[in-house]
């Protein structure tokens, strides 16, 4: 068990607050918009640490997961390190962290979203339930716009949201979905102007921390099981593909 009160300012991009069981987490740089940063220590390390110990605190009821600024990250910065089997080798079990210790929480998640939600989206669309405002556009800038393979397990959630066609068109050539369109997929499920989207996240919040503690748990672990179980097959296999196509992008950029 691990308390709130352990972990609740460990996190230089997250922060995290808690009012009668309802968590938000809240992605930020500075308190403003939050950069996508896969430096040791950064955004993409701390999340799946974030994940773990929320996974592991008993006293949450219901999570919400949104982000400060316009949008979730306005870019994503390059980590300045050398792309060595040892850099990869971190980048794979941080991968695998995000998205399992994501899962790993075992109650429900509510995503309010905004904005170009162009990287990492995967992580909002995840949520058991995704309120998006009116300016959101969904995509995936950040595999085959820039040479790398989209493997990461956007491979899996994508396809998975979107059917496997549009899904494979989505990630090959980084096509824009946006909020109405997403709800007429079934990716999202209300749409609202930008300034509602955070107070109907926690309006719904409320009304399902109303529920029975063991009914939110065993109804998150229900509905996440198919998802944990497309992961556990094919995130790795897609994190080593990723990783052998960032090696030959930055070989041939040496060349």
């Amino acid at each position: 068990m691990i308390r709130f009160e352990d972990y609740q300012d460990r996190f230089k991009y997250i922060r995290l607050e808690r009012h009668d069981g309802i968590l938000e987490v809240t992605f930020h740089r500075d308190g403003g918009q939050a950069v996508w940063e896969a430096t040791e220590g950064g955004i993409h390390d701390e999340f799946g640490q974030a994940c773990y110990c929320i996974g592991r605190d008993p006293e949450t009821k219901v999570m919400i997961l949104t982000h400060a600024g316009d949008c979730p990250f306005e870019k994503v910065a390059a980590s300045g390190e050398r792309v060595t089997p040892e850099f990869w080798d971190r980048m794979l079990k941080e991968g695998k962290d995000l998205l399992a210790n994501l899962l790993e929480i075992d109650v429900p998640i509510i995503a309010a979203v905004s904005g170009n939600t162009f990287f990492h989206a995967e992580l909002f669309v995840l949520s058991d339930i995704v309120i998006a405002g009116e300016d959101t556009r969904f995509a995936d800038k950040a595999h085959t716009c820039v040479g790398v393979p989209p493997a990461d397990g956007v491979h899996v959630v994508w396809p998975m949201l979107l059917g496997p066609n549009r899904g494979r068109h989505f990630l090959l050539t980084g096509a824009e979905i946006d909020a109405n369109e997403a709800q007429r997929l079934g990716v999202v499920a209300e749409v609202l102007p930008k300034h509602q989207v955070l107070e109907r996240a926690r309006e719904v919040a409320r009304e399902l921390a109303q529920k029975p503690r063991l009914t939110l748990r065993y109804s998150r672990l229900a509905l996440t099981q198919d998802i944990k179980r497309r992961l556990l097959n094919d995130l790795g296999y897609g994190l080593a593909l990723e990783g052998l196509g960032v090696f030959g992008l930055t070989n041939s950029k040496r060349e």
